[in-house]
């Protein structure tokens, strides 16, 4: 039975995921928050779980690497250099790196990717997202995963189309840029729409969280699947083998 350790598990997310390990057949092999030493739970767990915080990142990534376990990073709002430093963990651990863990998310980038590829950039992309008024980050790390899938299929990155706020005279909209807007309030865990707007037609492609116990599951099969790679830097559409 695999052991899955969780960095963060006294949050939402952290007992979301404690919840659905015994459904997943895994074990806990156990939790820690931002002021413990996160050393001795790499060294039980067979692959780490992180949903803590960009602050614990650093720390929790370079326990993995000390035990060389296996770590699935769900944590957002992630800085360039943490994503430089997963980039050279994963020469050496298997590391998977994720705005979501969402499968029908995962699935979704895939279509969204596949839609900006086979229509010109003279159809317009923008992307909508919505959490409850407590989330500290935005644009959400979903609506930047979409957005990178929509570049990804434009053959660009979302850092060179990105637009996130449109305030005042902007001007007419630039042609081949992917707008991104976020929105929050209530206890909404997590809308996210792309909507591709061409001359006298639109697509709009959704996803709508109803309960947080979907990114659990995810996260989980995820934590699975990961324990039996090889090092490397892995997304959840591998999970899925898209």
């Amino acid at each position: 039975m695999t052991a899955i350790g969780i960095y963060g598990s006294g949050g939402r997310m952290g007992r979301a995921i404690q919840a659905a390990l015994e459904l997943a057949g895994a074990r806990f092999a156990g939790g820690a928050e931002a002021q413990d030493d996160p050393l001795p739970l790499a060294r039980a767990a067979d692959v780490l779980v992180d949903f803590s915080n960009a602050a614990g990142l650093d720390a929790h990534l370079a326990a993995a690497r000390a035990t060389g376990t296996p770590i699935v990073i769900g944590t957002t709002g992630l800085s360039v250099a943490q994503h430089e430093a997963i980039d050279a963990a994963a020469g050496e651990i298997a590391v998977l790196q994720t705005g979501n863990t969402s499968l029908g998310v995962t699935l979704l980038a895939t279509l969204v990717r596949e839609a900006a590829a086979r229509l010109g950039p003279d159809w317009d992309i923008e992307i909508v997202e919505m959490h409850h008024r407590h989330k500290v980050d935005a644009p959400s790390g979903t609506a930047l995963l979409l957005g990178e899938a929509a570049a990804s299929g434009r053959g660009s990155t979302l850092s060179e189309l990105r637009v996130d706020e449109r305030v005042g005279l902007v001007g007419a909209r630039t042609e081949g840029t992917i707008g991104l807007a976020a929105l929050r309030g209530g206890s909404v865990v997590g809308d996210h729409n792309v909507i591709l707007a061409g001359e006298g037609e639109r697509i709009e492609l959704g996803h709508y969280a109803q309960d947080r116990s979907i990114f659990a599951r995810g996260a989980v099969k995820a934590a699975l699947w990961l324990a039996g790679q090889p090092a490397g830097r892995y997304r959840m559409g591998d999970v899925l083998g898209l």
